[in-house]
């Protein structure tokens, strides 16, 4: 059949079998008998067939896509959090679109591309689009949940790390590591993420009649961290709001000499592969993505389901993962 584009009717004619069986067969649960299914797989490989799922998504008015907006590509934990989405996703027999969002930039466009296939549904990480924006889509009858973003929207559902537990609990164990001069290390905006994990940490501090001040940093990446190393004088505790920006510091300390990373106890936020490095050795607070990918999917289903349902909320538990540095 060179030069002809292959049809679901060309596989049907070669398997002996109606089109539904063939649209059946590659269809997620469709009920098919195994025989028939045989058959259509064989002809389809013989032909060269590939089902056009965004043609199908124009038909059925719903596709198998699902939109996954990101930010903070270069962090490592984002990494992991895109690396669970995905594969959740495909696991359920969804397709995943990612997105790259740039910090600080308009994400309409972004955003709008997504309208182009016909989405099931949006998932929305920390520091991606604006939150007008997301309002929009859920108006215009797109279910979208957010993970780790702030702002209450109508039929938006969100999933949160449980920030102001790993604020405190980073405080408690610096001050039973043996620290009374603490910092946290954050950036004033625009993450969420950061300012609950600050103000925990900061409350738990005051309540412990423990000193604790905040270093301000643009962006919570690893450059900043090792920046912040040099405005650490006579800490001899400090929490960064995320791993990335911790490992950030432990190299700029280092670099300061005078035994200076080994006197000051760090801890970081969210548990990425690096921490466990034995160059850091990084006493963290893991952030589960796996559990975080599972309920925001689960809240997507569910609102695809049932689209009036109240906007709901979902907390992801912290952990402490203790390791060399406090």
């Amino acid at each position: 059949m060179r030069g002809h584009k292959v049809t679901s009717f060309d596989v049907a004619r070669r398997a002996g079998v109606s089109r539904a069986a063939v649209s059946r067969t590659f269809t997620p649960n469709a009920s098919v008998s195994p025989e028939t299914r045989e058959k259509v797989i064989k002809a389809a490989k013989e032909l060269g067939y590939r089902v056009n799922y965004l043609a199908r998504s124009l038909i059925n008015r719903r596709s198998d896509f699902v939109g996954v907006v990101a930010a903070g590509m270069d962090n490592p934990f984002r990494a992991m959090q895109i690396e669970q989405i995905t594969k959740s996703l495909v696991r359920r027999n969804f397709r995943p679109i990612l997105l790259p969002a740039d910090q600080g930039e308009s994400a309409d466009h972004v955003m709008n591309q997504l309208l182009h296939y016909n989405v099931s549904g949006v998932l929305v990480t920390s520091d991606a689009p604006p939150t007008a924006l997301c309002a929009e889509f859920a108006a215009a009858g797109v279910p979208i949940v957010l993970i780790n973003k702030a702002d209450t929207i109508p039929s938006v559902d969100r999933v949160i790390s449980d920030n102001a537990a790993a604020g405190r609990l980073a405080a408690t164990t610096l001050v039973e590591a043996g620290a009374r001069r603490l910092a946290v290390v954050a950036a004033a905006a625009p993450s969420y993420t950061a300012r609950c994990r600050q103000q925990a940490f900061v409350s738990a501090c005051y309540s412990m009649q423990v000193e604790a001040r905040v270093i301000s940093v643009a962006v919570n990446d690893y450059d900043h961290g090792v920046a912040a190393a040099e405005r650490l004088e006579g800490a001899d505790g400090v929490f960064c709001v995320n791993d990335y920006m911790a490992c950030g510091l432990i190299d700029g300390l280092r670099r300061k000499g005078n035994g200076a990373a080994e006197a000051i106890r760090v801890i970081g936020h969210d548990d990425i592969p690096q921490a466990a490095w034995s160059a850091y050795e990084l006493t963290t607070i893991r952030q589960p993505s796996d559990l975080q990918a599972e309920q925001a999917i689960n809240l997507l289903v569910s609102r695809m389901d049932e689209p009036s349902t109240p906007e709901r909320v979902e907390t992801t538990p912290v952990t402490l993962v203790r390791r060399r540095t406090a």
